[in-house]
């Protein structure tokens, strides 16, 4: 029966412990790896025959404790040895120093100085702690719902989240530390192997996008879908595929559409040239209007007026604005005197605004209640009445008094005798208000300048 083997002392002699300061943790890790074989250190650099009969002999035990082979002795001699060992001083032989591996960043662990490799491990403990924490939540989730104490957990999990990200050194975005979409798994952007032109997106933006095409894959349609969608347009409002998921998932929740249309009044404020909210604000309104009553109807005209005079206030001469002007008027019926009214305003600021006067045609030769259906702009509608085009006229012929050179009263002139079937001619004594014509090559012009 083998000798069993004898246990070693409980307190052995350490490597002495290093004063000076390491370049690197790799550094330091070397030193005591080295320090820990002082009488092989010895025998490397003084040679082996110089040294004492007391250093050969530690020398000796020294490498029978690295070895191991004093395992295999009798009990007694394995007593005898621990007893020289300690005797001798001879520390307990360290491994050889191991790579550290890298950071998150791609660093060599090995090349941190002393202090910051003692912050990396605790940061990596911590790091540790708040992801059992973490899996420990998602494990239990279904259970915590049903508590009281779901709403303080939840937010409990996205601080720890939060605090995840910083200790890793990068943010955590929004969705990944939200355990509301931990049942979503993101789907990433594909350009395909090979493209040309790859666009650097933010990382906010792509994950943003990452999720919602997994909420678009799946066909989902909820409240925390339009808060999404509000993210991703506040980034990009004018990706169209957003807002179109966004109008759907509206109709399918059957949300308050006026609460809508004024979170976009906000949004097309901040957005002057976007045409793509013009196409929701239409959606919303053809959604709407089914289901309010006549009275509600008309508060949403003005109420649709007011904002549009905001954003004239900031650009009257916004396209997509008038565009969508034109399509109210056909679906809110707003060929009337109020609609006049308000054009005659934005006039009077600028006789010059070649829009507002377009409108003004549209909204006077478009009308169903006398106006031929279908009739073209510039063709003859023999069911204008004669007082419309006798007011149309003596609206433009005021108006290029006040500006005789301003070439868009006096387009809407000819528009105005176009469609009434008359001839340029007959406002030949009108014309010749502002130029006479002498003897000769003598004229005389009048200027606005």
């Amino acid at each position: 029966m083998a000798p069993k083997a004898s246990k070693p002392p409980k307190a052995q002699p350490k490597a002495p412990e290093p004063s000076k300061e390491y370049p690197s943790i790799s550094a330091l890790h070397q030193d005591l790896y080295q320090s820990s074989r002082p009488f092989l250190t010895l025998a490397q650099t003084q040679g082996l025959s110089s040294l004492t009969p007391t250093e050969k002999s530690a020398y000796a035990n020294s490498r029978f404790l690295e070895t191991g082979v004093w395992k295999t002795w009798p009990s007694p001699q394995q007593k005898e040895f621990w007893a020289a060992v300690e005797k001798q001083n001879i520390p307990i032989p360290l491994s050889q120093p191991r790579k550290l591996g890298k950071d998150s960043r791609g660093q060599e662990l090995g090349t941190y100085k002393v202090e910051e490799y003692a912050q990396y491990r605790k940061r990596e403990r911590q790091l540790q702690e708040l992801r059992r924490e973490s899996v420990r939540f998602r494990d239990r989730r279904e259970k915590i719902q049903e508590e009281e104490t779901f709403e303080g957990a939840f937010e409990d999990e996205k601080n720890r989240r939060k605090l995840i990200g910083l200790l890793q050194g990068k943010r955590m975005g929004l969705y990944e530390g939200n355990p509301e979409w931990d049942d979503v798994v993101p789907i990433p952007q594909d350009d395909g192997e090979g493209a040309l032109a790859q666009i650097a997106y933010t990382d906010e933006y792509a994950e943003a996008m990452g999720y919602l095409r997994a909420i678009m894959a799946a066909k989902e349609h909820s409240p925390r879908v339009l808060r999404l969608t509000e993210h991703i347009i506040s980034l990009n409002p004018a990706h169209y595929t957003v807002w179109l998921y966004r109008a759907s998932t509206l109709f399918s929740l059957q949300s308050s559409l006026t609460e809508e249309l004024e979170w976009v009044n906000e949004v097309a404020l901040e957005n002057q040239k976007n045409y793509q909210i013009w196409h929701h604000r239409q959606l919303l309104i053809d959604h709407l209007i089914p289901t309010i009553s006549p009275e509600t109807i008309k508060s949403l005209e003005e109420d649709e007026r007011g904002f549009m005079t905001q954003m004239f206030e900031q650009d009257s001469k916004n396209y997509h604005v008038w565009s969508y002007r034109q399509y109210l008027c056909w679906k809110l019926d707003m060929f009337n005197e109020t609609e006049l009214r308000s054009i005659e305003d934005l006039l009077r600021r600028d006789v010059r605004n070649n829009s507002a006067w377009s409108h003004r045609f549209f909204v006077v030769f478009s009308d169903p209640k006398y106006a031929t259906q279908g009739s073209k702009a510039t063709e003859h509608d023999p069911k204008i009445p004669d007082g419309v085009l006798k007011r149309e006229i003596e609206f433009a012929e005021a108006a290029t008094f006040e500006a005789p050179q301003n070439q868009s009263p006096w387009n809407y002139l000819r528009g105005v005798l176009r469609k009434g079937g008359r001839k340029l001619g007959s406002l030949e004594w009108f014309a010749g208000e502002f130029v006479k014509i002498g003897e000769g090559e003598e004229e005389d012009v009048k200027s606005s300048h």
